[in-house]
């Protein structure tokens, strides 16, 4: 299913970058048509904007001399090409041709747009312009900045990621944490659509909506309205583990996107004064609700802070082009510096008072929704990246224990929340409605993540069990000199 995946989304994106090439090339099929070599170049040669050696023939002995090339011009831009000969490419070999696409795609697409928002997000940078190609500085420094380079690709995996919670968190609890199950939904995708371009979605419905039909809205919209190639399907995406590299090469689109939205100085100074005076009457608008609504019930506050909302959202859209500003804080003006501010303090108290809300439920679906945070908490949180093995052994049984604990409690809480009679002795509902499906909603996405956040616990506790065991065999095959020693070393370990 994964190999299936990636190569239908490599394809897809291939042809789109095939699309710019003089003359336009296209792949039919990605493990034969690559054989060849022309078209891995026709493919280099737009992604780097050079003209690359090539022999015109279709022979043996010329289409292995063009994939030498394309290799050596990869190399030459210091990119590691572990386990991927000619000989491979020659042959179609599926994980092969698939390693090699994901590598250009990784270099030339993703961390060329990580690079941009490095600053941004204050992640490892080894320059936020552009690289310039040089071989024979790659080939001087390539030992040196080895090191440097492996931290780079996790940040620009990490740069693309929090650019995409950045999108999302405009739009409420739309949560992004990874590039595989956070997209399940179709909301996230949804979500970023509505930043980039207000008003093509209604977020409201979509939440009442199946994966599937999100999936396919999301990937309709893109198509037509974004003009970003439709590089998956709704099946590919809505399943237990979704592959992460097309969902990571799809996203990337979304951001490309977003930085050839044009940008006019004078136009974007006027929103951000308007933004500015917008916030300041939310603000006003919420203290007095606050004070308004002090001595009122449970319920009719959630009635007040849902009509709040309601409008909010929807006066929201006319200003995110410049609350989801493209620019690094480098390059913001002061107003745009203190916009930022702004929107950061409105969000904080609107979070405030909804944390409130919740600690007022009435029980038992206060306990409840406590559960339901800690366990969405944990989902969200990224796995620990620890240079110690034997830290990160305990670190991940002991996760792994405070999931299983709390996933006991899952079907008791789920059967009381849809048994809770939502009146009190006058026939008066105790909650909204909307509260309690949203509840319920909840449920069904801990329900569907559950095994995969297990799963990726276990993965991360074998993986440092090996690393120990690896460091372990290291130490094992010095010369300890005598048997004493050894034996003291074994009891010890």
């Amino acid at each position: 299913q994964r190999e299936f995946t990636q190569k239908k989304a490599f394809t897809s994106w291939i042809n789109s970058i095939l699309a710019k090439h003089t003359p336009p090339s296209v792949i039919s099929d990605l493990y034969t048509d690559i054989q060849q070599g022309h078209l891995l170049l026709d493919l280099l040669e737009v992604l780097s904007g050079q003209h690359l050696p090539r022999e015109k023939g279709f022979n043996t002995f010329q289409c292995r001399s063009n994939i030498e090339n394309a290799l050596t011009f990869l190399k030459s831009r210091s990119l590691k090409l572990i386990n991927i000969h000619v000989a491979d490419i020659i042959e179609g070999k599926p994980s092969i041709v698939l390693g090699l696409i994901w590598t250009i795609i990784f270099h030339f697409h993703i961390e060329e747009l990580a690079r941009t928002l490095a600053c941004t997000y204050s992640q490892p940078s080894l320059d936020c312009s552009s690289a310039v190609d040089s071989s024979l500085k790659a080939s001087r420094s390539a030992k040196r900045s080895a090191k440097i380079k492996e931290r780079w690709k996790m940040s620009a995996t990490k740069a693309l990621l929090l650019w995409a919670k950045e999108q999302c968190s405009l739009h409420g609890s739309i949560n992004v944490s990874d590039f595989k199950s956070s997209w399940r939904s179709g909301l996230a995708f949804l979500a970023i659509i509505q930043t980039l371009r207000p008003g093509l979605v209604d977020l409201e419905k979509a939440k009442a909506r199946s994966n599937k039909e999100n999936l396919k809205e999301a990937f309709r919209i893109a198509e037509l309205e974004l003009n970003i190639p439709r590089l998956l399907e709704p099946e590919d995406v809505d399943i237990m583990n979704p592959d992460e590299k097309s969902i990571m090469t799809y996203v990337a689109q979304f951001l490309q996107y977003s930085k050839n939205l044009p940008e006019s100085e004078e136009g974007m100074q006027e929103k951000v004064r308007e933004a500015m005076s917008w916030l300041a009457a939310q603000e006003e608008k919420l203290k007095k609700l606050l004070v308004d609504t002090e001595n009122e019930t449970y319920y009719q506050k959630c009635k007040e802070m849902m009509s709040f909302m309601e409008t909010f959202n929807q006066e929201k859209n006319a200003f995110l082009p410049v609350l989801s500003s493209k620019r690094s804080e480098a390059e913001l003006s002061e107003d745009q510096k203190q916009l930022r501010e702004e929107w950061d303090k409105v969000i904080s108290q609107i979070n405030e008072w909804k944390a409130k809300l919740d600690q007022m439920l009435p029980s038992p679906l206060g306990s409840i929704e406590a559960w339901l945070q800690e366990v969405e908490h944990l989902q969200a949180e990224d796995l620990p990246d620890l240079q110690d093995p034997f830290k990160a052994m305990f670190l991940f049984r002991e996760k792994i224990e405070i999931f299983k604990g709390l996933m006991d409690c899952f079907d008791s809480h789920l059967d009381t929340l849809q048994s809770f009679k939502n009146e009190d002795e006058n026939n008066v509902p105790l909650v909204l409605p909307e509260k309690l499906e949203e509840m319920k909603r909840r449920f069904s996405n801990i329900r569907f993540t559950n095994s995969s956040t297990l799963l990726e616990y276990h993965y991360g506790l074998c993986s440092a069990i090996a690393n120990e065991v690896t460091l372990k065999l290291n130490i094992w095959d010095m010369k300890y000199g005598s048997k004493e020693s050894v034996e003291s070393l074994l009891e010890n370990w």
